[in-house]
């Protein structure tokens, strides 16, 4: 591996780390060697990853390519990716079979696209083969499978572009799709969407059919979904009629959904044949508009409409807090207690542009929200703890605030730039150059002009966020030096008519008003309507009470200085073309401009997610119970019973005991697998059975005595055994080798659940942060002293709380929560090492400030390779704060997902690659992989993005009017991309926005606290009634026709199609057997769908149809609906009718 540059002191923190994870790492191969766990090595389990070159050689080869990627590292990844197939085509790495060679050139570009971290290159595509059609010659034909989704889109996309590439160097012909192909395609993409769910773009079938009439290869899969298509079965070539989940995404949200994404690389590598990709229109044409409005949950509400007449929307504000970014954005904190906390840290916000989402941080240095308050008054929220005492006096939002969206985001996304508000940013280079211009660049000589002092006028240039000129201060500027009016001073003009601006300059006219200094101090107004409403839509703060408006001296002087009052002393004529700012710059006598120019449509995805990993149902150890440790699958249930299960054949080779442990329970010693023949259960040494021909395996089914495990497990660790010590009812692994019942016992003991792969696990939204202060972590600044912290961003010694540190690549600021679970997984590990394997504890920690300076291992369930990190802090949000970069390691961005968080020692000492699921997909979510040290080269690309600017430059706002594709202006912009490879990749990050906490904001979100979903859906309903900005009958709507009536029909139809369950041993049924009763116990049956799952949104669609006056189809859809309900259950609660005789119609 190539040194990553970085400077001598992020050397000195990644040795601290790798020295840190070697000492984990011996002490777990220690603890393995004492023989009870599937491997006596760590290192056998784990491998570690240190490039992109290890992980490609490490999940699917050929040997010795690792070393040819680092030779050509210089490659972005696309181009490296293109490279090694043809390499491996043309025989560099050994000579294979021309249907071999394609397979692993295919595999080993997909591993390169996908930096080696996913599932995709092993799982995701099932096979590849060489096919032939009638009168054609062989074409290439790729068999996607359901785990081909972790890929991402423009990297599925790819992969059918790279094999394209590889099938012309071995002359295979292009794929033709035929009309039974093309039909089936089509049918079973519908069916997808209908029955098993939506995609990431909806994609006109007109568009489909060009894209798979002009594939160069055939895109195929196995079947993923038990569900069958019934017009084009049984195709020639299609070798299943159920649906093929896996090819069905890699056309539709691949290379149809991400049409623009792809050609654009296809152009770059200079590919032929794929110049139709031009003529493609992309689904997200489809989205752009109104996309983040589709399927609205019941309970998640929409903030803002995408129509411009939605005027009291979020307003979009160029910008990135060090808590914002990667898709995050930042709304007031105000903004998120006045919508009554459906907005938390860390919520997921559906979003109308740049992209489709990110979470949100808090953010006070934006616009704040403006509402009316049940007095009629309104007010500018200013602050979070103002918010709180207001909310529950608001009449109407009229305003939300700003949505703060960096540059990155249009970069990411292709987006041209939309024009920016007049924002406080903007104006202070404004002022700078009004200095420059008209006082030679003298602040002194502008001062004088002016009459604001120097300090001042540098720091309004300065800080433009933090220190904001009064309002007398902000008019002598315009006045004296032609700057724009300060956007604190400036309304929303554009929302008023020329009339109505003339209107009102003749309301305050004869308006009582108090003069000072020549200053207008205040306006007292005569109460109308339309006064109101003009002072409403122009969204002027105001108190009324006693049939009198009050506009105070902050918004009195500006108000009447833009209308003239008291000096332009004749009405202005105005022509039929002058523009509302226009008339009122003309009158203020210098420049107005637009303060609100974009708005954006917002509406709430997921609420943000702080919580441990459990399996459904959580389980305490990977052991099989089989039916025997009923419901719960109980080890002590069991125990009384005998137990017969699917579990490994082992034998010590010493004293021949047979068992399924790892180590012999007489002698210590390491047992051997036994190869057993599955049909005759005879052992035999060959690969196949002698008798009957059978291929091998290397467990049976056996009798298993659990009481007498429990029992030796229990004296072996001094404990009594718990009441419940939940098991799995069979192992999926290939092997089916158990955990060892200690631990299942160990964690019972500390109420933890254990994952698939053997690791305990604590989930958390990933959050954003490049900067912290020790103040908000909970950490003293000497511990961070001794964590590498020594300066803050400034390079000023770290010495008080309050300072602000730039946070290393790999250390993370975990939820409270989090901490508080680590702490129990902790004690569980320490007793583990003492009372299993007989080695000292090693974390001994008591509470949460213990864990400071630990290693934790991040994971994302999409792939296979786990990033090394590290604890310095806490967050009472609940969100897992990190560099950007650690997030992009794990090919994650900050869109709503979460991740998981492990414990570094629990994964080297429990997890175990036998432990995985034998299935497709089984090797996803696990760490086989570590990646102790993070390369910004090798990092997920949407990174490199990054906005680093600390402010963005005049020219910046000025491009932006025109509108200009984001590469335009990309050199305006600090961004990652352009340090990569130097020493100050991972440091010196600049950001625009300060923010005075991270633990700012609403700590968890209103849907999470409401219990039942009539809660969420009322308050969500009542929260849209006083939004400015919404429709309410519009959402109504589509909460009805997307949501609710979808799953009372979706309800009622699994109702009508239920298995049955026994209720002693939990068996289940297809159809009721005809004795009425369980065949294998004899126990009673019982319904696995009851009516209350059927009907639980019946009341409520019924309530939302008729409170919101939504239109007929749909309030007898409902009514329908009921009636359907009512017909299947109507003989519940009954007596049960006899039999009609024919007696009875005589």
């Amino acid at each position: 591996m190539a040194e990553v540059k970085a400077n001598p002191a992020y050397q000195e923190y990644f040795k601290n780390l790798e020295k840190q994870l070697e000492r984990l790492f011996e002490i777990a191969d220690e603890a393995k060697a004492k023989g009870f766990d599937p491997k006596t090595s760590a290192r056998e389990e784990v491998r570690i990853s240190r490039d992109l070159a290890d992980r490609v050689e490490h999940t699917v080869g050929p040997p010795g390519v690792g070393k040819r990627i680092r030779e050509l590292s210089r490659l972005p990844p696309t181009p490296l990716a293109f490279k090694i197939a043809e390499d491996v085509v043309y025989g560099a790495f050994g000579s294979l079979e021309p249907e071999r060679a394609l397979e692993q050139a295919i595999r080993t570009g997909t591993a390169i696209l996908t930096d080696g971290v996913t599932a995709a290159q092993i799982h995701g595509i099932a096979k590849i083969a060489v096919k032939r059609k009638p009168r054609r010659g062989p074409h290439l034909a790729i068999y996607f499978a359901g785990p081909m989704r972790s890929a991402g889109g423009t990297e599925q996309a790819l992969v059918v572009v790279l094999g394209d590439y590889v099938r012309r160097i071995v002359g295979l012909e292009a794929w033709r799709a035929s009309d039974e192909e093309v039909g089936r395609f089509l049918e079973e993409l519908r069916l997808y969407e209908r029955e098993v769910g939506r995609f990431q773009y909806h994609i006109a079938d007109e568009n489909l059919e060009y894209v798979l009439r002009n594939l160069p290869i055939e895109v195929t899969g196995i079947k993923t979904d038990p569900i069958e298509v019934s017009t084009f079965r049984d195709i020639p070539g299609v070798e299943t009629n159920a649906l093929r989940g896996g090819a069905l995404r890699v056309v539709n949200d691949g290379i149809a959904g991400r049409a623009s994404k792809v050609w654009k690389a296809v152009k770059d590598l200079n590919l032929p044949g794929w110049d139709w990709l031009r003529n493609v229109v992309a689904g997200e044409a489809e989205e752009a508009e109104t996309g983040y409005l589709h399927d609205i949950i019941a309970g998640r509400p929409v903030f803002s409409f995408p129509s411009p007449r939605y005027e009291g929307r979020f307003r979009l504000r160029y910008g990135r807090a060090r808590n914002t970014g990667l898709t995050s954005v930042g709304v007031h904190p105000a903004t998120m207690a006045i919508l009554e906390g459906f907005i938390a840290v860390g919520t997921q916000l559906k979003l109308e542009l740049p992209g489709k989402g990110g979470i949100v941080g808090a953010v006070e240095t934006l616009e704040p929200p403006i509402v009316r308050l049940e007095s009629s008054g309104v007010i500018r929220v200013e602050s979070f703890e103002e918010a709180l005492k207001v909310r529950g006096e608001i009449d109407k939002i009229l305003f939300l605030g700003d949505l703060l969206v960096s540059y990155a985001e249009f970069y990411e996304n292709d987006k041209p730039l939309v024009p920016s508000s007049f924002v406080e940013e903007w104006w202070a280079w404004e002022l700078y150059k009004a200095v420059q211009e008209a006082c030679g660049g003298s602040f002194e000589e502008a001062s004088r002009k002016a009459e604001v002092s120097r300090e001042r006028l540098e720091a309004f240039v300065e800080r433009p966020l933090s220190l904001k000129p009064t309002a007398e201060e902000a008019l002598k500027l315009s006045a004296c030096l032609k700057v724009p009016l300060h956007p604190a001073y400036t309304y929303f003009w554009r929302n008023l008519t020329v009339e109505e601006i003339l209107t009102l300059r003749r309301l305050l006219a004869e308006a009582r008003l108090e003069w000072a200094g020549g200053i207008v101090q205040s306006i007292v107004l005569q109460k109308s309507r339309q006064t109101k409403n003009l002072l409403e839509r122009l969204l002027v703060p105001h108190l009324v009470g006693h049939g009198k408006i009050l506009i105070g001296s902050k918004d009195a002087a500006p108000l009447a200085y833009c209308l003239g009052i008291g000096r332009v002393k004749v009405e202005p004529v105005v022509g039929g073309d002058i523009s509302p700012l226009r008339l009122v710059s003309l009158l203020a006598g210098f420049e107005v401009r637009d303060k609100y120019v974009r708005f954006v449509g917002v509406r709430m995805g997921r609420p943000e997610k702080a919580k441990e990993r459990r399996m459904k149902p959580p389980v305490h150890v990977l052991f099989p119970v089989g039916f025997a440790g009923g419901p719960q699958r109980n080890l002590v249930e069991a125990a009384r019973k005998v137990v017969e299960v699917e579990v490994a054949r082992r034998k010590c080779p010493e004293c021949g005991v047979e068992t399924f442990e790892f180590r012999c329970s007489l002698c210590g010693g390491r047992t051997l697998p036994v190869k057993v023949c599955p049909k005759c259960l005879k052992p035999f040494e060959a690969s196949t059975c002698p008798q009957c021909g059978v291929g091998a395996t290397t467990y049976a089914r056996q009798p298993i005595s659990i009481g007498s495990l429990l029992e030796r497990a229990s004296r072996r660790l001094g404990l009594s055994i718990p009441e419940t010590i939940k098991g799995v009812k069979g192992l999926m692994n290939e092997a089916k080798i158990p955990e060892p019942v200690e631990k299942g016992i160990l964690r019972a003991k500390f109420s933890l659940t254990v994952f698939k792969d053997g690791t305990i696990r604590f989930d958390s939204t990933n959050a954003p942060l490049t900067h912290f202060k020790p103040s908000e972590v909970g950490v003293s600044v000497e511990k961070l002293r001794e964590l590498g912290y020594t300066v803050d961003r400034d390079g000023t010694p770290l010495e008080s709380p309050e300072q602000t540190c730039e946070l290393k690549v790999q250390d993370v600021i975990i939820s409270e929560k989090c901490a508080d679970f680590l702490v129990k997984v902790a004690g569980f590990l320490d007793e583990l090492l003492e009372r299993l394997y007989g080695l000292p504890g090693f974390y001994k920690v008591t509470d949460k400030s213990g864990l400071v300076g630990h290693l934790v291992v991040g994971l994302s369930p999409h792939t296979l390779c786990g990033v090394l990190g590290r604890i310095i802090g806490f967050t009472k949000h609940n969100v897992c704060y990190s560099h950007p970069l650690w997030i992009s390691a794990k090919r994650r961005d900050c869109d709503g997902d979460e991740d998981s968080i492990m414990l570094a020692l629990d994964v080297l000492l429990n997890f175990s690659r036998q432990y995985l699921p034998a299935q497709i997909g089984g090797l996803m979510d696990s760490p086989m992989l570590l990646q102790p040290l993070v390369n910004p080269l090798e990092v997920d690309d949407q990174v490199w993005s990054l906005d680093l600017s600390a402010r963005y430059p005049l020219e910046f706002y000025l491009r932006s009017l025109e509108e200009p594709p984001p590469k335009h202006v990309a050199s305006l912009v600090s961004m990652v991309m352009h340090r990569l490879g130097r020493p100050d990749q991972y440091e010196g990050y600049g950001y625009a926005h300060e923010v005075s906490s991270i633990n700012e904001g609403v700590r968890e979100n209103t849907y999470k606290r409401l219990k039942t979903m009539a809660e969420k859906l009322r308050s969500q309903m009542e929260l849209m009634g006083k939004i400015e900005g919404v429709e309410v009958k519009e959402v109504a709507k589509r909460i009805l026709g997307v949501h609710l009536m979808r799953d009372i029909v979706g309800n009622l139809k699994v109702f009508a199609s239920q298995a049955f369950r026994c209720k002693r041993c939990n068996a289940r049924f297809r159809r009721i057997p005809l004795s009425g009763r369980c065949p294998r116990c004899g126990g009673e049956l019982a319904l696995t769908v009851y009516r209350g799952s059927v009907e639980k949104y019946l009341k409520i669609a019924r309530w939302l149809a008729e409170t919101y006056g939504i239109e007929d189809y749909y309030r007898q859809r409902v009514i329908l609906l009921k009636s359907e309900i009512e017909s299947v259950f109507s003989a519940e609660g009954k007596e049960e009718k006899r039999p009609a005789q024919l007696t009875d119609f005589l």
